[in-house]
């Protein structure tokens, strides 16, 4: 056999391989790549606060410990320092530091970024802003009070000095306690001169012309590549004999690993070696493997959901998130029941999972795509065998996380294999590994049941959810105690269930699948639990909303008084209800709701109201989707959704309507195109060719409006995603009275509402 040409595969090298076998070849990559960027030495410059430095010519660079996966947040970030700072935006750059542990915890997820960050960076910028002012005084021969500072100058009167030269006369080095950094004034709003103003993302050119660095991109001297053999269950295969006699024939292929490992991540795993990807690839398919499978490998998605079915009509059943008022009352026989469905989902993201793992001296280093590198870098500490200060993580972009990157232990079998070569590996998964790896959203069954007053309003409120819960499996610790100190919560698992309605009496329960827990471990994906707690919620306010005679938008605006602690509290939620009342009316004017009894058979609006994952940190906004009903088949399309969204200051307001967008062409997709079901301890679906995210063709027309005020910055990663689904849902009842409480919708499911 003629062997093959040896190259490597990367971020360009992948997607020019989806496009025509043709003209592949003239997407090769070069054998040189972009470095990854450092931080500078902090003594380079003046550094009031370790997150951020000014040199002397000016420049400022932030260190951002955040993850970049699309969501410009080292923008972002640097904008919210360079507000307070009086930056020259011009002068600003991004680096988007290495995990060490002077970074704190480095997580990217839950739409925290921005909202965490905000008072942090806030005060760094201004105790910046006060240091070159009291310095630049002096140097103008003036008193601070006399001085204000402007784009990266100090002035006073008609004289000025800028940063630059005030460090480079060494004139600077006030430092300041975690005291004085509590302590120190901001800007009033009025005052603030970048946020809420449009500019580019700083990550956007080095993306167009290749510089940006993402994880599969990464190479070091001497490397070699690998792709894994996926075992037939996540949990409890063992291979019982393998051979490899077959891939020997492959030019470039080396030798198969057989993984042993400590963490226990990996069970039943080889790894196939090879001096490029495509012969590791090749030679994978042709290695003669048998198991012992795990267990689940007889378990379905009929298993997981009647389990889910069997815990939810337990009343006393799980853990107690919220409870309030008279519980007693919640046994009521002519209480309105309703149960809710959703399927098992996947991350999918675009770059596939991918490590580079070497033994440098006496540290180990790590390159992939991370979005919890705290998480991980035990994790790998663990499975080699050595001491954590013995394990050095490195930064880079992230093609796609939506969740999937959040517990990164596809690292586990890179070092391993690295340690067993001696040599750098870089282990990629093909999509179907990928796939079978999953950390799905889990299938969920939630119960809701509630009686009305005379008025409509809720005398009680009582709301049961069964899932996998991610935190429980993932990060432990992070688990919180029941309000009745009975047992754990994964409020990851169950946060949007306690809504922002007004009811006399609630009850919210949220217990763990343990059967889902025996076959896959549970993820993390974009919108988390209010993914799918706001389907069940606000499918079934509009439910008891046409019950009742009444008009759905009217009947939630109804329920939202603002009454106890929906009055909201400082500093995320202020305004409470009110707020989400705000974003309903405004969603009802910009959609036309007064004249949806004009439009055509077929066709109906659909309307519903989120708050973001968390009570704690809430993003209010409204949905309205008009779609149209194909009788005959089932198939549902949707014309336009309208959003309204508030979500407090907007830092970079191109990104929030990117994340906006992006959010809600999820939650489309989410409800009508995507998702699959576990088969044989599996997803049946491990590639785009059976799993089908929205398409181009089938996107509508999509309308955005931002609430301007001067509230705390929220999330908005996942907020878009969450009111979609509902509000089609309801759109399809408006269009045909069919109600579907199961997601995805499919046409069969459709026809078959229709029929009842």
């Amino acid at each position: 056999m003629t062997a093959l040409p040896k190259f490597e595969v990367t971020r360009r090298w992948f997607l020019a391989s989806l496009g025509s076998a043709a003209v592949v070849s003239g997407f090769l990559p070069n054998s040189a790549y972009a470095a990854v960027p450092a931080v500078p030495p902090l003594h380079g410059g003046y550094s009031p606060t370790m997150w951020y430095t000014v040199h002397g010519d000016g420049k400022i660079v932030v260190h951002v410990p955040l993850a970049e996966m699309g969501q410009h947040v080292g923008t972002a970030l640097a904008r919210i320092v360079a507000e307070e700072l009086e930056a020259d935006w011009e002068h600003v750059e991004v680096v988007h530091v290495d995990p060490d542990p002077k970074w704190g915890y480095m997580i990217t997820g839950g739409s925290w970024s921005v909202n965490q960050k905000f008072l942090l960076l806030s005060r760094a910028g201004a105790a910046g802003r006060t240091a070159f002012i009291e310095a630049g005084a002096m140097m103008l021969g003036a008193a601070p009070s006399e001085c204000s500072a402007r784009a990266s100058r100090v002035v006073f009167g008609d004289k000025s000095v800028s940063y630059g030269d005030i460090v480079s006369a060494g004139a600077i080095t006030r430092t300041f306690s975690e005291e004085e950094l509590k302590g120190i004034k901001l800007k009033p709003p009025h005052e603030r001169r970048l946020l809420n103003g449009a500019f580019a993302a700083r990550d956007i050119p080095a993306k167009v012309n290749g510089q940006a660095v993402f994880g599969i991109d990464r190479s070091v001297e001497g490397m070699l590549f690998a792709r894994p053999v996926m075992p037939p269950t996540r949990y409890g295969s063992k291979i019982t004999s393998w051979s490899d006699a077959r891939a020997k024939a492959v030019p470039g292929y080396i030798r198969t690993v057989e993984i042993e490992d400590p963490s226990d991540t990996c069970q039943g795993w080889l790894v196939v070696v090879a001096e490029d990807w495509p012969a590791a690839s090749e030679a994978v398919e042709l290695l003669d493997v048998q198991y012992q499978a795990g267990s689940s490998s007889q378990i379905g998605e009929d298993a997981i959901i009647a389990e889910g079915l069997r815990l939810v009509n337990q009343p006393d059943g799980g853990s107690l998130f919220y409870q309030s008022g008279d519980v007693s009352e919640l046994a009521s026989p002519d209480a309105f029941e309703a149960v809710y469905i959703t399927h098992t989902a996947l991350q999918m993201p675009l770059e596939p999972l991918n490590a580079l793992v070497w033994h440098d001296g006496d540290l180990w280093r790590i390159h992939t795509s991370d979005q919890h590198p705290s998480a991980s870098h035990p994790l790998v500490a663990r499975a080699l065998g050595v001491l954590p200060e013995k394990v050095a993580m490195e930064s880079s972009y992230l093609g796609g996380g939506f969740g999937r990157r959040l517990f990164c232990e596809f690292i586990v079998p890179a070092a391993l294999t690295a340690k067993a070569m001696g040599q750098p590996v870089k282990l990629v998964f093909s999509r179907t590994d990928d796939s079978k790896l999953c950390q799905p959203r889990s299938p969920t069954v939630q119960l809701i049941r509630s009686r009305t007053n005379g008025d409509g309003t809720l005398a009680s409120y009582e709301y049961r959810g069964a899932a996998a819960w991610p935190t429980h499996a993932q990060n432990p610790a992070f688990l919180s105690d029941a309000v009745d100190k009975k047992g754990k919560i994964d409020a990851f698992a169950i946060s949007g269930a306690d809504h922002w309605y007004d009811a006399a009496v609630q009850s919210i329960r949220t217990m763990r699948n343990e059967v889902a827990h025996d076959v896959f471990l549970p993820g993390y994906l974009r919108s988390v639990s209010a993914g799918y707690t706001t389907w069940a919620v606000e499918t079934y306010i509009d439910e008891l909303a046409y019950k009742l005679g009444r008009d759905p938008a009217q009947y939630r605006r109804s329920l939202l008084t603002k009454q106890g602690r929906n009055s909201g509290e400082a500093p995320q939620s202020v305004g409470g209800a009110q707020r989400l009342r705000d974003v309903l009316d405004k969603v009802i004017a910009k959609s036309g709701w007064a004249d949806r009894s004009q439009l055509a058979d077929g066709e109906g609006m659909g309307i519903a109201l989120g708050t973001g994952q968390e009570r704690t940190m809430p993003t209010w906004s409204a949905t309205v989707a008009r779609v149209a009903v194909d009788r005959s088949t089932g198939k549902v399309s949707v014309k336009r959704l309208v959003s309204v969204v508030d979500a407090g200051v907007l830092v970079h307001p191109d990104g929030a309507l990117a994340q906006v967008e992006g959010g809600m062409l999820w939650g489309l997709s989410l409800a009508l195109h995507e998702g699959t079901e576990f088969e044989n301890g599996l997803p049946r679906d491990l590639n785009f060719n059976s799993y089908t995210p929205v398409r181009m063709q089938d996107v509508p027309d999509v309308e955005i409006e931002f609430v301007a005020n001067d509230h705390m910055p929220v999330g908005l990663g996942e907020p878009g995603v969450i009111t979609v689904a509902p509000a089609i849902g309801n759109a399809i009842f408006h269009a045909t009275g069919a109600r579907l409480r199961e997601l995805p919708i499919r046409p069969d499911a459709v026809l078959k509402a229709l029929e009842v």
